[in-house]
């Protein structure tokens, strides 16, 4: 551990033994949110989110082609994030990094194991031709949460996506068929404290990472751990317990943002 991290974790830890947060939330609070559709004219769907100062803007954009061997009749979903180099002077240009793969591979994992899209309704000949679901992640700022961001922004987005069936002469366009989504919570753990929404100077100290995505019905619909620490039982506890509250609010301002 160099100095400059040692001299910000001290302080960030004895900020939470009394009780508080550089930025002077509660520990189960989360930064301010803003969500913005529609930015993107030439996309299918788009979506721009903030969550304190960082921010994510989600491309969707739609082609034909062909199903996969093991799925003939279900459209396809693909996901990619690019850390723009302007972001953070950590993110580098060049081949995707592997942050930004491991970003990809969880806002994916939310939407396909989630069945937020209703993929089976985007076939248009069995195993010949489907229809296919391009996810693009842009990191415009980074502090903090790239998770959550960038997967409520890839909601957002697709919830405002139309299939663009015209271009294609396969008659109107018509709204992305989807499913109700999940929406995302994570949090970390330093020394014994644990906060959600996490900003990058708490990231950048942090032993573990969990993420929660909980659904409209109050259920767990997935969990993902990240980096090397542990959580004990009542931590997870209090984990879900911020994710449900959270995760309602978000999805009211979800809901009211995109008008469904």
């Amino acid at each position: 551990m160099t100095i400059v991290p040692a001299i910000k974790r001290d302080y960030i830890c004895k900020l939470a033994k009394q009780g508080k947060r550089v930025d002077g939330r509660k520990f189960d609070e989360f930064r301010k949110i803003e969500i913005e559709t529609n930015v993107v004219s030439k996309a299918e769907g788009s979506a721009r989110v903030k969550i304190g100062n960082t921010q994510v803007l989600t491309g969707i954009k739609m082609d034909v082609g062909e199903p996969y061997p093991d799925s003939p009749e279900s459209g396809v979903l693909t996901t990619a994030a690019e850390l723009i180099p302007l972001a953070s002077p950590d993110f580098e240009a060049g081949p995707p990094q592997q942050d930004a793969i491991e970003l990809a591979r969880v806002v994916d994992r939310g939407v396909r194991e989630s069945e937020v899209i209703e993929l089976d309704k985007l076939c248009l000949e069995p195993g010949e031709k489907v229809w296919i679901v391009f996810v693009d992640i842009h990191i415009l700022d980074y502090d903090g949460n790239l998770f959550d961001a960038a997967s409520l922004a890839s909601l957002a987005a697709l919830i405002t996506a139309s299939v663009p069936a015209s271009r294609f002469e396969l008659g109107e366009d018509y709204p992305l068929p989807l499913n109700e989504p999940p929406i995302s919570c994570t949090s970390v753990k330093f020394d014994d404290f644990v906060v959600i929404d996490p900003s990058l100077d708490e990231e950048e100290i942090a032993d573990a990472r969990l993420t929660v995505a909980t659904d409209e019905n109050g259920d767990i619909r997935a969990m993902q751990k990240g980096l090397n620490g542990s959580f004990t039982k009542e931590e997870i506890q209090k984990v879900i317990k911020a994710s449900l509250d959270n995760g309602r609010e978000i999805r009211k301002q979800l809901s009211e943002k995109t008008g469904k």
